[in-house]
């Protein structure tokens, strides 16, 4: 029972269960053996007083009980103190059972009965006519068809409300999964209402904050390729006399800054845009091959593939692949491709030192540095790239762990 309202519900059933149980042992204490029982036992008195003698023949009683029982329309019995009969009226009546040493109810075949012990021992057995007869068990049906009603009308009431707390819970995933434009209806005026109301408001909020860091992170990427230009042409402008050492150093830097700045704004890009730009079949082989083909001890085996997307972005996730392989592994690098269960594997291995098993997960981070090194090990945005535009493709990647040396990127992406 894990939802909300299921276990309102059957809370609201089983106080309604305990309730009508009570209220049914009280009446039947303080109803049934109460005055009932009351008016029992004046009429047993008066009736010992019209019959005659335990002794008498049993005519004498039959007689005596049929003027008593005269006009009463009800079921009259006399038993002897051995419980054998002596008199009847109406319809015969059971005997009081074998240890009976009071008077009470009797609920047997044909309805419930009152008896009652005569001072001289003998029993006299009442049951009521059938229109008068009283029914205890008719309070407890009574009482279940109230639970009944109570229930069924329980049940849209617990319903509603944990549907509304069902709906916050759904916007709230939502925008834990980076859907910032997720908003819940505000139903009503009680403290749900109000706890979706505030929820709306964070989220706007939440959505406008991570706006406008977007759009400072874009700007700032942009602007910053103007002072990176200038500083390029410097570094042309200096030729001959600069020394090449430095101007062989100046250019990397500028280089990877241009890199750096172009990875940031794709990024915010597909932060930005949650669907791709172009839908196309794209031959995955033939962008490996390509793309392969930019690097030295690079080894690509596979079968044609085509999935459907950007093809743009599927370059630039091969792309980072290798250059990730380039800059932290060793050659050769192994490219393979091969289809896997309805979708398209790509495979890029290298020999270098490999990935711990502990930060497998981790180099796909942003700017992500190895452990206990002052060296960049990823550093950047390059594999956090590829595991973007690997979900945007409907895919995922991940760091496999590889026997021997080396490390392995797998990315997973549905064929078209």
């Amino acid at each position: 029972m894990r939802k909300l309202y299921v276990r309102i519900y059957f809370a609201v059933l089983a106080s309604l269960a305990v309730f009508a149980l009570a209220a049914g042992l009280l009446w039947r204490a303080f109803g049934v053996d109460g005055p009932w029982s009351q008016a029992y036992e004046v009429e047993a008195t008066l009736a010992q007083n019209a019959l005659p003698p335990a002794g008498a023949p049993k005519t004498e009683q039959q007689a005596a009980l049929e003027k008593l029982a005269a006009n009463l329309r009800a079921d009259i019995a006399l038993f002897a103190p051995d419980r054998s009969p002596l008199a009847a009226v109406g319809e015969p009546l059971p005997a009081p059972e074998a240890g009976r040493e009071r008077g009470g109810w009797i609920r047997r075949w044909g309805g419930p009965a009152w008896t009652v012990r005569l001072p001289d021992g003998r029993w006299l057995e009442v049951r009521a006519p059938h229109g008068h007869r009283h029914t205890p068990y008719g309070l407890f049906l009574a009482l279940a068809l109230l639970a009944l009603a109570v229930g069924v009308g329980a049940y849209p009431v617990a319903r509603r409300l944990t549907s509304r707390l069902e709906r916050l819970q759904a916007g709230v995933e939502s925008l834990g999964a980076g859907e910032l434009s997720a908003r819940v209806k505000v139903e009503g005026s009680d403290e749900v209402a109000r706890l979706a109301g505030s929820f709306n408001r964070a989220a706007g909020r939440i959505e406008e904050l991570v706006g406008a860091h977007r759009t400072l992170l874009a700007n700032a990427s942009h602007e910053l390729r103007t002072p990176l230009a200038r500083i390029r042409m410097a570094v042309e402008l200096m030729k001959e006399r600069a020394d090449p050492v430095r101007k062989a150093g100046l250019e990397q830097d500028i280089a990877e800054l241009d890199a750096l700045l172009d990875e940031i704004l794709l990024a915010s890009r597909l932060d930005a845009v949650k669907e791709p730009d172009t839908d196309e079949e794209v031959d995955l082989l033939a962008l490996a091959a390509e793309e392969c083909a930019r690097y030295d001890d690079t080894q690509l085996d596979g079968e044609p593939v085509t999935v459907r997307g950007d093809p743009r972005l599927l370059r630039r996730m091969i792309r980072n692949l290798l250059e990730n392989a380039k800059r932290h592994g060793a050659p050769p690098i192994q490219v393979r491709l091969s289809r896997t269960g309805g979708s398209a594997e790509l495979a890029v291995c290298d020999h270098g030192p490999g990935v711990p098993e502990a930060e497998r997960e981790r180099v796909f981070d942003p700017f992500y540095r190895h452990t206990g090194t002052q060296e960049i090990a990823g550093a950047g945005l390059g594999l956090a790239l590829v595991r973007q535009i690997a979900r945007r493709h409907r895919g995922e990647a991940r760091c496999a762990p590889r026997g021997g040396q080396g490390s392995c990127f797998i990315v997973v992406v549905p064929e078209r």
